[in-house]
């Protein structure tokens, strides 16, 4: 009996040993996942739970260890005891560390898998079922790190809430970032019970670094926590979905502010409250601010370190722009040192003039903006450099929803600081899915970052230098919202295909969309022929018209000098040349053909190859489009010409 006995423990253990040897065989022998072994072999709890027991096992690759800045991983943080496939992985999982921390389970808008901030690779996932001991490997792209205190603390924390983090965050491993401001605040202002909070939750917690400014920690009151908390959502970095808000605690009936993360080129996070409906204390617009430790789990959710308070708007442009006087690449709000380093480099008159405006919006490019061999020829140009800073500075406040006033069924015209020089704004969707572009000197731009307010204004943040030019005649006609007709045409005919051509200069007076509405009303009949690719032919000659080619691009100044002096000016066309006079009347252009006055409603758009006149109606008249009965034959027409033709004959024959 005792031999029977000892004999089914002898095979127990196998069949036990047998399920443990086929996942540690597995890590093993993959070579990519030789760290992570190495140390689950020198943890005795880990080999125990791995031989003994049921168990999920999150396995970061050595690519992932490689990039883990911390001297220690904590291998039973990546362990939990309990099986779960990808399919059945629940929200939050209790991992077998000390004081069993969670685990935060997420999906980004692809369908993804994140245990906390690190991607789940769903290919790799092994599943193992021997002895009724179920068991499930995870291979992740990042090593989890959990909330640990400093070494040496007398009194260890463990598995905190947000409460305890903020409390005891001297305690903690935190970069050596302290919340001490923002901790006080919380108390004066009652609201403990924000953090302490059960369920999962995202926290946003300022660090004192972004209370240099004497007076905003006063600003800071209980509406201003509650816009740094998003309830019931855990958002880990990797995971969070680009720009897309979410409804913080500070959301009610007469103050509404959402939350939302995004990550620049250069891989810095940010996250940004957008104050929607504000109130006499607390001011609408969007106010951003760096990650600067990000991803840190807690008990009831995840905490985000960031490098200032969300909402409190207190300082004007000027004032935020200069904040990037001792910034580099690495430090707060880097996204726009690049545009307050060109700034200063040209002397620093630009800041004065924005100093001296009491209301003011700025479209201020992106530091990867700047990155073209193109404008690192033109900032040795100080004047020209002026100039082109000037385009990006507006003597207004203009937020989204004034830009969408003044868009209401027309492209919006602003002027701009720089003499006679106006930008372009364009709207497209509605809400968070609406897409802003700026057109300036030729260059169209997309605002990435809308609506960063300031006391005085707003500053947008733009992904292009507007007036340097980094796109052809083609190029911008493309990419134009105001000039989609004239493509739409030239594209019928292949018209287009000439205007890549690097090796000539392009002057093009090209008609906007409005324009081409216009004609319709005053010729309906030619209007829909136009375009009509069987008229492809009709809309070509129209179009050659309207394009000057020659050894250098005319301006509209040239063309007002060249009219005064000879009382017109003669173009070189593509089949012929183009004869108009050009004026100057109240700070427009007006162009005369064949006794028809035309406005210029955006002059000298430079390109690569060329520059663009966008013009308030075509170059056209009734009798270009016209076609009579007999004199014009469709393609179509003519197929079915020759196809009765064809059948003749046929017929013919056979006879």
């Amino acid at each position: 009996m005792f031999a029977k006995a000892a004999l089914l423990m002898v095979l127990l253990c196998a069949a036990s040993a047998a399920t443990a040897a086929d996942l540690a065989d597995r890590l093993r022998d993959d070579s990519e996942l030789s760290q992570f072994y190495s140390l689950l072999e020198s943890n005795a709890i880990a080999n125990s739970t791995l031989s003994l027991r049921s168990c999920t096992i999150f396995v970061p690759t050595n690519e992932a260890f490689q990039r883990y800045k911390s001297k220690t991983a904590h291998v039973l943080y990546h362990i939990t005891t309990a099986a779960y496939s990808q399919q059945n992985l629940p929200n939050t999982i209790s991992s077998d560390m000390d004081g069993n921390p969670p685990l935060y389970i997420t999906k980004n808008s692809n369908g993804d898998i994140f245990v906390n901030n690190a991607r789940i690779i769903p290919s790799l996932t092994v599943e193992t079922n021997s002895g009724g001991k179920r068991q499930v490997m995870h291979i992740i792209d990042e090593v989890l790190e959990p909330l640990t205190a400093k070494s040496g603390d007398s009194d260890p924390i463990s598995n905190p809430d947000a409460l305890k983090f903020l409390q005891q965050a001297e305690q903690l491993n935190l970069d050596n970032f302290n919340v001490r401001t923002y901790r006080n605040q919380v108390t004066l202002a009652k609201k403990e019970s924000v953090f302490k909070s059960p369920g999962t939750h995202t926290f946003l917690l300022p660090v004192d670094e972004g209370f240099k400014l004497s007076a905003r920690s006063s600003l800071v009151d209980a509406k201003v926590i509650d816009g740094h908390m998003i309830p019931n959502t855990v958002i880990f970095t990797a995971a969070a979905q680009h720009d897309d808000p979410k409804t913080s605690a500070a959301f009610e009936d007469l103050l509404k502010v959402t939350v939302s993360f995004f990550k620049q080129k250069n891989g810095k996070m940010y996250v940004k409250s957008n104050t929607i409906v504000g109130d006499s204390k607390h001011r609408e617009g969007v106010v951003l601010a760096e990650i600067v430790k990000a991803n840190i789990p807690v008990r009831n959710g995840v905490v985000h370190l960031i490098h200032r308070p969300l909402m409190i708007i207190d300082t004007t442009v000027t004032q935020f722009l200069q904040s990037f006087k001792f910034m580099n690449e690495n430090s707060e709000n880097g996204a726009l040192r690049k545009f307050y380093e060109v700034i200063m480099d040209n002397g620093g008159a630009v800041l004065d003039d924005i100093n001296n405006l009491s209301e003011v919006t700025i479209l201020a490019p992106s530091n990867e903006a700047w990155n073209s061999s193109k404008i690192n020829n033109l900032l040795a140009d100080r004047k020209k450099l002026r100039q082109i800073l000037n385009m990006h500075i507006i003597k207004d406040r203009l937020n989204v929803e004034k830009i969408r006033q003044k868009n209401a069924n027309l492209i919006a015209q602003v002027p701009t600081v720089n003499n006679n020089t106006f930008l372009y704004f364009n709207v497209r969707g509605e809400g968070s899915d609406a897409v802003i572009t700026v057109e300036g000197g030729g260059v169209n731009a997309t605002v990435i970052q809308a609506d960063v307010a300031q006391t005085n204004g707003y500053v947008h943040i733009i992904d292009h230098v507007l007036g340097v030019p980094y796109t052809t005649v083609l190029g911008k006609l493309e990419s134009d919202p105001m000039m989609s007709d004239t493509y739409k045409m030239g594209e019928f005919s292949h018209f287009n295909d000439q205007l890549n051509n690097t090796q000539r200069l392009f002057t093009y007076f090209v008609p906007r969309d409005k324009g081409w509405q216009k004609t319709e009303l005053d010729y309906p009949s030619a209007h829909k022929k136009l375009f009509m690719p069987d008229f492809s032919y009709h809309s070509k000659s129209i179009l050659e018209r309207h394009l000057a080619i020659a050894d250098r691009v005319y301006t509209m100044k040239d063309l007002v000098q060249y009219s005064q002096e000879s009382g017109s000016v003669i173009l070189p066309t593509f089949r012929d040349s183009l004869k108009i006079r050009v004026e100057e009347e109240n700070g427009r252009y007006v162009i005369t053909w064949n006794h028809k006055k035309i406005n210029v409603y955006r002059p000298d758009v430079e390109c690569t190859n060329g520059i663009i006149h966008v013009i308030d109606y075509p170059i056209l008249e009734e009798k270009d489009v016209v076609v009579s009965g007999g004199s014009y034959l469709t393609e179509s027409t003519i197929c079915i010409t020759l196809a009765n033709l064809i059948m003749i004959t046929v017929a013919k024959l056979l006879n």
